[in-house]
């Protein structure tokens, strides 16, 4: 019998022999079958060089030649992102320390990256990121990201849809609709008073002044519903009865706005003179009007419907639930983008007809929000930065120009929605709070200038200058609560008087 600390035995050798001859014969069965695979090819190449094809058809480019006009979209889209998101990222974190909402730090971004600063700075960078003329005739990059955008517009626009609270719109029905109203109006009129003196100056004979007019008014009258709620959140003020009845106003607001984008719209994009404009924007209108009864009246049902059999099956959605969601959602952007209103409106009213509570608006805002927020959004961001020059903002003339439209605009929603407030009424600092928070423009005014300055209805130089509008109005909105209501639970049962 061996003695001994470490007797021998067969188990403690095998494991390490018979591995390490496994190995050696992988390797060199790995080997052989390279050396086979590459003289395999040699011999088929050898074959092959000896064969005739037919002539190429005309106009097929040869292998290799690249075709003109061609850039790598991928590449650069993507690399746009990454700059936007990166960049917006930083941006965020840093305007969070001062109260500020991180949205505004990609919108910062985005107007950064474009011919603001990086096109001052380093044009080759700029190009780079999204290529000129020169190197992209055909506008490839721009219409890739113009797409990302638009998509992750639409899908943000459901979520925002999705988010909104029928019940608290109808438990604060009485002052909402009194405040929603008047600072829908209010900042309405002014904008379109302020156009008189900004069309001859702003704008071309080309744009209709109908057209010019209608969208300043609605430019100034959009109140941003998420970015709003996401600015209350932080403060714990969303609980507030004045929390509550801003966000309720702000969404009727959202509505409102639409319905009056949906109106505009369809002027914008008659071409048959005044009487044209008005025939065209009464068939959108009624459309719009029949799509929007069809979706409240029939589409909403079979929603609460399907909403309800699948809350009783509490756990995991069904497979064919998100799909199903998503065609839905292109279906009605598609609709309404074929009456000839944007497509976020129907996505936006699709969102809005799902039950906020059930399962399968929190389980699509679960899975979608970080996608669409920190993926796709972005794109926007960039595009309506690449779009938007400081720049042409120059001279005094101009700066006071823009300092009018960053006045009238307060003046309007604030103005309006304080009188409103204090009429139904809440005190006054109470209905300056409230006020300060209608207007809030942010993403919503960015969407509509984006859509004004793609129809052509506003100049590069005015769209800088609403650019400039909407991100004072919502920089405005945190410092303002924080010196009208220091003590947010204090607002929650003494609003009144």
């Amino acid at each position: 019998m061996h003695k001994g600390p470490n007797p021998p035995s067969d188990r403690s050798v095998k494991p390490v022999i018979a591995p390490t001859r496994l190995g050696w014969v992988a390797v060199g069965a790995y080997v052989l079958m390279l050396i086979a695979s590459i003289g395999a090819f040699l011999l088929i190449r050898e074959v092959g060089e000896g064969l005739h094809a037919p002539e190429p058809p005309p106009g097929l480019p040869l292998v290799g030649a690249r075709v003109a006009g061609q850039v790598d979209v991928v590449l650069h889209v993507l690399a746009t992102l990454a700059a936007v998101i990166g960049l917006g990222s930083v941006l965020g974190r840093g305007l969070q320390v001062v109260g500020q909402p991180p949205v505004i730090g990609e919108v910062v971004a985005g107007i950064l990256l474009g011919p603001s600063l990086l096109g001052t700075i380093s044009p080759e960078a700029m190009r780079w990121l999204i290529p000129g003329a020169d190197t992209d005739p055909n506008g490839q990059v721009t219409s890739a990201l113009k797409a990302v955008a638009q998509l992750g517009v639409v899908l943000y626009m459901f979520l925002v849809g999705l988010e909104l609270n029928a019940a608290k719109l109808a438990h604060h029905a009485h002052a909402t609709v009194a405040i929603s109203h008047t600072s829908i109006v209010a900042p309405f009129v002014l904008g379109a008073g302020l156009a008189l003196w900004l069309y001859p100056i702003l704008s071309n004979c080309g744009v209709p002044f109908t057209s010019f007019a209608l969208f300043m008014g609605v430019s100034f009258s959009v109140t941003a519903f998420p970015v709003l709620a996401r600015i209350l959140a932080d403060r714990g003020l969303d609980k507030t009865e004045t929390g509550v009845v801003a966000l309720a106003c702000a969404a009727t607001d959202d509505v409102t706005a639409w319905c009056l984008l949906a109106l505009v719209t369809g002027v914008a994009q008659s071409q048959g003179g005044v009487d044209g404009e008005i025939t065209r924007a009464v068939t959108v209108g009624v459309v719009a009007v029949l799509f929007i009864l069809g979706m409240f009246l029939l589409i909403r049902p079979v929603a609460e419907r399907v909403c309800r059999r699948l809350d009783s099956r509490p756990g995991l959605l069904p497979p064919a639930a998100v799909p199903c969601v998503f065609v839905a959602v292109l279906v009605s952007a598609l609709a309404t983008e074929a009456i000839g209103i944007h497509a976020v409106f129907g996505a936006f009213l699709l969102g809005a007809v799902i039950p906020h509570d059930s399962q399968l608006a929190e389980e699509v805002v679960r899975r979608l929000k970080d996608v669409v927020t920190v993926l796709l959004l972005p794109a926007f961001f960039a595009l309506s930065g690449l779009q938007t020059e400081i720049g042409l903002v120059r001279g005094w003339e101009n700066w006071l120009i823009c300092g009018a439209v960053v006045g009238v605009a307060i003046v309007g929603k604030f103005g309006g929605t304080l009188v409103a407030a204090r009429l139904t009424g809440y005190d006054w600092r109470t209905s300056a709070a409230i006020g300060v928070m209608m207007n809030t423009r942010g993403l919503m005014g960015l969407i509509v200038l984006d859509l004004g300055l793609n129809l052509g209805v506003i100049s590069p130089t005015l769209f800088a200058m609403m650019v400039i509008m909407a991100l004072v109005t919502t920089l405005m909105t945190a410092p303002a609560l924080r010196w009208l209501l220091p003590n947010p639970t204090a607002c929650s049962g003494a609003d009144r008087p």
